[in-house]
């Protein structure tokens, strides 16, 4: 692994402000696009609704559902990685630059069963230059009122112009998403052209 590569901040790595344009604490988080399999409308996708936290936070849940199973009875460990991708990019709409992933890194501590809910909490803990470092957590039902770490995340995610979407998306998805009511939301949010 090269040092860039890495999903630790560097010594150099500051908190960022929030910005003005940010969601409101406690406020949904607006999907990226309707079709997307992790917090779109997609049959059998996770359906993952996001809300914005206080400071530089965003907590998500979603719901297992048998169409989610790896292992009989099991979320597939695939489907929470995209769900911890999905919850660690929404980080960057508090900060008003849209980003990719460059890394993520998943640990996952306990099995998921079906018809579990996952509850994640992720925040960024630095930003150095263009690289964006989040961390997350997921935790599931214990005992009574008891959560359970689940799974442990962190990512480091590269900030790119909006244009970095639409030069390399499919033409036909792009055309879509700049009809998407949620995307021309969050677009108009930081005043970008979809």
């Amino acid at each position: 692994m090269t040092a860039s590569a890495a999903t630790t901040p560097p010594p150099d790595a500051v908190l960022p402000d929030r910005s003005a344009q940010a969601v409101a604490s406690g406020q949904p988080m607006p999907r990226h696009f309707s079709e997307c399999f992790v917090c779109g409308d997609q049959p059998g996708g996770l359906g993952l609704r996001a809300f914005a936290g206080p400071d530089l936070t965003v907590m998500a849940q979603f719901l297992v559902t048998s169409a989610h199973q790896g292992a009989p009875g099991l979320i597939h460990g695939g489907l929470l990685a995209a769900a911890f991708d999905e919850v660690l990019g929404g980080l960057n709409w508090l900060v008003g630059v849209p980003a990719v992933t460059a890394r993520l890194e998943t640990d996952f501590r306990k099995p998921v069963p079906v018809g579990t809910t996952v509850e994640i909490e992720a925040r960024i803990v630095g930003i150095s230059g263009r690289k964006v470092y989040g961390e997350a957590k997921a935790y599931i039902d214990g005992a009574g009122d008891e959560r359970v770490l689940a799974v442990e995340a962190a990512a480091l995610f590269i900030q790119v112009p909006l244009e970095h979407f639409t030069t390399h998306g499919h033409p036909e998805f792009v055309a879509r998403a700049r009809a998407d009511a949620d995307r021309v939301q969050l677009m108009q949010q930081f005043d970008l052209n979809p």
